[in-house]
């Protein structure tokens, strides 16, 4: 089994076999979101409410309209709980065998039907488009967390799994806040005024309506417990499937190039076929339930039609009032059956709502919401690290043999540049990533200006650093926007002197749409050295006080990368530079060398010096003198 799928099965167990909350407290962290459009629900419940009573009032008319039909007293007789003048009204226009009385209730049952309609449609307008309102809140506060969130959570974290969080899981949620909250409360209102209304026509017929009702909870009880542990496993078999998918798109070049196509499908086919099997799953327990409870309905039509049958043989209720009872039993049809519809969407609600909710609670290991800038302070762009050891927060603190970086002392002044060198794997650009505070340092190992790092905010922080990382990213978006990235004004005139000083401006102005060229998912449609040099281009339009170059030139040429050196050598005399390279043509005129092995400085100085003592930094410049000869060659 390949790293990825390992990885992938891992996911889901863990999903699977992790302590589960119950579905009703997953659901009360939706509270909050709820309180905060409590006027516009306090509406829409109304709303139901108003649309319920005035739809229990249906078979009443109908089943008047019958007793007038066949001759027989009202039916009305029997709601004594009617309003004195609303019965009398009614008992007023009420004469067996007369047109007036039924013209009169006619238009009874349209007026009935006309609000009902009304307000049917205020519930859905009220309701649902709250829930619209809730989805794009938990979707921004969603989005805001994830981008708080430190390197460390992603690495935790597979993009795919995150993706289909945000997507399958919120709408989950979306469905229990409309169309749950709604169908819940429209059975409920619907069965209490029903019920209450057929005990004034008839105790002991509504007696005999109620009997299956414990059957029907029982079975929702028990299928609702059934469902909603079927589908958690789903979601977290579907979020592997997602991030699998999410990586060979990634990757297709790779794939590819190692004719691993078919070793995917085969991979791919195995996870799709453990994602249908726990489908079919809840398939079978669906194809219980509902059968179970058409059953039951079923059982108390025939159990009306028998008692109630009696009971009009015996004169004891009329046929209009046997008939209303049918209605309001098809009233009850629909809520009984909903109770396993809306069963299974708080049951997939619940377990969606638990997977956000991870993400939300997450608390960033990076935070800065307590601490405040000094009065007038900018940072100048002095870096100091002090006897800084550092681990990667998923490695074995404990232990400093697998530390990255051991005992590191540097100071760089403001304004000067400092090169990093050494071998793959030896911590350079762990060390710049400190530096932009994508890793958290340990507390008074990095100063600032004389400040601990984490005493400066992180947007100022941020704002005072121009970074370009080893791996190159780049937006779906024209060459603009990409360099002009976290700039909020950048004016046409910034963007070309920034693609100037990274020597891709002529490249750009050869293509047909020049800056408004769009590059691609991650670029894909420039060269390696054109995305370093726009991703370069992004890092000097922001002006930094502090640069930072992560191997940035390792995708030019040489002769591009001198170009590129004698444009930044004005732009690098005014801010602190940091250059990671492997190349020393690329250093050699930094201000100071740090050499890097295995996690410590074992060399410092500058070219000159370096070169003297004949330690590794000068057998890599004998090498790469070599290499240059043997090109001319």
């Amino acid at each position: 089994m390949s790293a990825t799928a390992q990885t992938a099965t891992a996911t889901v167990n863990a999903a699977v076999t992790a302590p589960r909350q119950s579905s009703w407290r997953n659901l009360q962290k939706l509270m909050p979101h709820l309180l905060r459009y409590r006027s516009r629900m306090a509406m829409g419940l109304l709303t139901l409410v108003l649309g319920g009573m005035v739809g229990a009032l249906l078979p009443l008319a109908v089943g008047t309209i019958i007793d007038s039909l066949s001759g027989s007293r009202s039916m009305l007789d029997r709601l004594v709980a009617l309003p004195g003048p609303l019965r009398h009204l009614l008992e007023t226009f009420y004469r067996p065998l007369s047109r007036q009385t039924l013209l009169f209730y006619v238009l009874v049952l349209l007026g009935i039907v006309t609000l009902k309609g009304v307000f049917s449609f205020l519930t859905r307008d009220i309701l649902i488009g709250v829930s619209r309102d809730i989805e794009f809140d938990l979707r921004r506060d969603l989005l805001d967390r994830l981008l708080e969130l430190e390197p460390a959570f992603y690495v935790r974290n597979r993009t795919g799994e995150l993706m289909s969080r945000c997507t399958n899981d919120l709408n989950n949620v979306r469905m229990v806040l409309g169309p749950g909250i709604m169908y819940s409360g429209t059975t409920i209102v619907t069965m209490i005024a029903a019920i209450a209304i057929m005990v004034r026509l008839s105790g002991p017929l509504t007696f005999f309506v109620c009997l299956p009702v414990p059957a029907v909870a029982f079975s929702v009880r028990y299928f609702g417990k059934v469902i909603h542990e079927r589908y958690e496993k789903i979601q977290a078999l579907l979020a592997a499937l997602s991030a699998r998918v999410q990586e060979n798109l990634a990757g297709i070049r790779v794939i590819r190039a190692y004719g691993q196509e078919a070793a995917e499908i085969r991979a791919f086919e195995g996870q799709n076929r453990e994602y249908i099997a726990r489908n079919m799953e809840l398939i079978s327990a669906w194809s219980l339930f509902f059968p179970a409870i058409e059953m039951l309905i079923g059982m108390t039509f025939l159990i009306v039609l028998w008692q109630g049958g009696k009971l009009v043989l015996l004169g004891s209720i009329s046929l209009g009032t046997l008939i209303a009872f049918y209605f309001y039993l098809g009233q009850l049809v629909w809520p009984m059956i909903a109770l396993g519809w809306v069963t299974n969407i708080f049951q997939r609600g619940a377990a969606s709502m638990g997977r956000l909710d991870h993400i939300l609670r997450v608390q960033p290991e990076i935070d800065d919401r307590a601490v405040q800038a000094p009065a007038g302070a900018a940072i100048r762009g002095e870096v100091e690290f002090r006897d800084l050891t550092f681990s990667h927060p998923a490695a074995d603190v404990s232990n400093a043999a697998h530390a990255i970086l051991h005992n590191i002392n540097l100071k760089i002044p403001a304004g000067s540049t400092v090169a990093v060198v050494g071998p793959t794997g030896s911590g350079k650009s762990t060390l710049a990533a400190l530096v932009a505070r994508l890793w958290e340092a340990p507390p008074g190992t990095l100063l600032i200006d004389g400040r601990a790092i984490s005493e400066w905010p992180l947007a100022s922080l941020r704002r005072a650093i121009g970074f370009v990382p080893q791996e190159t990213f780049l937006f779906s978006e024209p060459l603009r926007e990409n360099i002009a990235f976290g700039v909020e004004q950048a004016s046409d005139l910034d963007i070309d002197r920034a693609a100037t000083i990274a020597n891709i401006r002529a490249e750009i102005l050869d293509f047909p749409e020049q800056y408004a060229t769009l590059v691609g998912e991650r670029g894909i449609t420039l060269s390696g050295g054109q995305k370093q040099r726009t991703a370069l281009a992004r890092a000097l339009i922001r002006d930094p006080r502090i640069l930072i170059l992560d191997d940035a030139l390792a995708s030019v040429d040489t002769q591009t990368e001198e170009r590129i050196l004698r444009g930044l050598a004005d732009v690098m005399r005014q801010r602190t530079t940091i250059l990671i390279s492997h190349r020393c043509s690329t250093v050699r005129h930094a201000d100071q060398i740090v050499v890097l092995f295995e996690g410590r400085i074992v060399e410092r100085g500058t070219h000159e010096e370096l070169i003297g003592r004949g330690g590794y930094y000068a057998d890599l410049y004998q090498k790469q003198l070599l290499e240059e000869e043997l090109e001319r060659v």
